[in-house]
């Protein structure tokens, strides 16, 4: 895990400002406190920052070939390093290291672009290749490691935070309103728009190729909902499966040449993680939670998660958030996301970050759980809510009414003006209003209103659900939840929250193998008789997790 940033003129002689590159590493130190490196050559300029956790010794970059024409900046971390290793090595490759970074420098002369299929794990890296004079940008499939970009006079600007894209003399902060319009109505911004005029997120699964003069930008994946309705399996069958892949993706996920732990909030996909780590594991798993002092201790969940603790005997600790930690840390933070993400689990994530750090540099977290295998209460409202779309306009206002004069009635109010929607766009859009469109009327004016009829939410759902290839209503939510709220707010606060304490976040359950078992499972077994994660839950009680699948969690009630 680690920061990259860089520079590429491609309409340009002039060689890159050296200290301008500096700055720009300077500028995302937190990212890779343990190393520094650069590469420069004519108008290219490749910056790292280094968070030392696999080949400690061997695995500095900038990483090249043997004769120097392919040159590799890489964050993140690729699982299937080894078996990528031994078949490089029939091939006829001599690797030099035993660090995950080089196989895909060796990957790339072997196939080249193409070379991302090969590759299992999170990343976003920058490659270039000297002798088609070619520069390479990618991004992991489910957008779990960022990268951003800007292109100002014919020069390519990126790095693996907007911060470091500022330094540029070229790149001025404005702000899109669009993007503000997204965020309104969104509480995140999507891919690829940011919160910056002119400066795009990478979109997960996808490719920048900028070569001849030219910059194009080519999906690599897709996601496929589509299922076999042949095919005769039992639940035994499915969870047998499941296990199985499950298994196999933590134990990947714990190569590691430092100390590591795992986030437990006490739900479902937490715990199976920590349950999971312990078969493998000869010591105990160093376990991190956080929890609420008054006024809000009844949010807090440590019981859960120290039941778990308990239960495989962790090395656990525990932090606790007061009211002044968020006034404390609310700058703090800012400064860390680069843009807003109206999610309360920001400060929760960024506190438990720092108490990891000091203990490991690594740890597993539960996230993915609910979008791979329906955990929101949104998924089981959809799913029985059809029938208040056949209630009269009347009626349905009438019962609003009703709501709204409630109090503490939230959620229900959202839920019942989402599933009063016959659009599906809009239906699924209402599910993360922060605000709606009237309210986003009365707050914006001149051209910030005038930014509300451009690109707008539904616009996005739209798009994104022209794209699935499923009819099921469940399954269209889970895609939509896949390609948006999971990279541009989950994904997205994690990343910053823990590199913010130079702490790599890993995270098994999106591992691509697992997510695309997951999208091909039939619906019921997501959700059954209201029941959320129903195939989840009845594969990590094989873990002895019987407790925490029949017990309620905050993160499971919430969106």
């Amino acid at each position: 895990m680690c920061g990259i940033c860089g520079v590429y003129g491609y309409h340009a002689d002039e060689p890159v400002d050296q200290h301008l590159l500096t700055a720009m590493q300077q500028a995302i130190l937190h990212r890779g406190p343990d190393d520094a490196g650069a590469y420069t050559e004519g108008p290219l300029g490749l910056g790292f920052r280094r968070l030392s956790i696999i080949d400690v010794v061997g695995g500095k970059q900038p990483m090249t070939n043997e004769d120097e024409s392919v040159v590799l900046i890489f964050n993140g971390e690729i699982y299937n390093y080894r078996e990528l290793q031994a078949q490089l090595r029939q091939r006829g490759h001599t690797l030099q290291t035993n660090s995950d970074t080089e196989v895909i420098v060796h990957l790339y002369e072997d196939e080249g672009v193409q070379c991302v299929h090969s590759l299992r794990g999170m990343f976003g890296f920058a490659l270039w290749d000297k002798r088609r004079q070619r520069l390479l940008l990618a991004r992991d499939r489910l957008g779990i490691k960022p990268l951003y970009y800007t292109i100002k006079n014919g020069t390519l600007i990126f790095g693996s935070e907007i911060k470091a894209l500022l330094q540029h003399p070229a790149v001025q902060p404005a702000m899109d309103h669009s993007a503000l319009n997204l965020y309104l109505g969104l509480r995140f911004i999507p891919a690829p728009a940011t919160l910056f005029r002119d400066i795009y997120a990478l979109p997960p699964g996808h490719i920048l190729i900028c070569e001849r003069g030219t910059v194009r930008i080519v999906n690599y994946w897709h996601l496929s909902f589509e299922t076999d309705p042949s095919e005769q399996r039992t639940i035994q069958d499915y969870t047998d499966e499941l296990e199985a892949l499950l298994q196999e993706c933590v134990a990947m996920h714990l190569v590691s040449d430092v100390p590591f732990g795992a986030f437990l909030s006490g739900g479902v996909d937490s715990s199976t993680i920590v349950a999971m780590m312990s078969q493998f594991l000869n010591e105990p798993v160093k376990t991190f939670s956080v929890g609420f002092t008054e006024p809000w201790a009844n949010h807090s969940e440590l019981a859960y998660a120290e039941i778990v603790a308990q239960q495989y005997q962790t090395d656990h600790r525990n932090i606790y958030i007061s009211p002044n930690d968020i006034h404390n840390l609310a700058a703090e933070v800012i400064w860390h996301l680069d843009q807003p993400i109206a999610d309360e689990a920001t400060i929760a994530n960024y506190m438990v970050s720092k108490l990891a750090s000091q203990h490991v540099k690594m740890v597993l977290t539960g996230e993915g759980g609910d979008e791979l295998f329906a955990g929101y209460g949104r998924y089981d409202w959809e799913k029985r809510g059809a029938w208040v779309r056949r209630l009269s306009p009347a009626m349905r206002a009438a019962v609003m009414g009703m709501l709204s004069m409630l109090p503490e009635t939230r959620g229900p109010k959202i839920a019942w003006y989402a599933l009063s929607q016959s659009d599906e766009a809009m239906r699924l859009r209402n599910w993360f209003s922060l605000f709606n469109s009237d309210m986003q009327a009365a707050l914006l004016e001149g051209s910030m209103l005038a930014a509300l009829s451009r690109k707008t939410p539904t616009e996005m759902f739209r798009e994104h659900l022209a794209n699935c290839d499923s009819s099921d209503t469940l399954s269209r939510m889970l895609y939509v939840d896949t390609k948006m709220w999971l990279p541009d707010d989950l994904l997205a606060r994690g990343d910053k929250t823990s590199m913010a304490h130079s702490l790599e976040a890993r995270v098994p359950l999106l591992d691509h193998k697992l997510v695309e078992f997951a999208a091909r499972l039939p619906s019921d077994l997501k959700v059954r008789q209201s029941e959320r994660k129903f195939i989840l839950k009845q594969t990590s009680q094989r873990c002895s997790l019987k407790q925490l699948c029949t017990g309620k969690s905050r993160a499971s009630r919430c969106r």
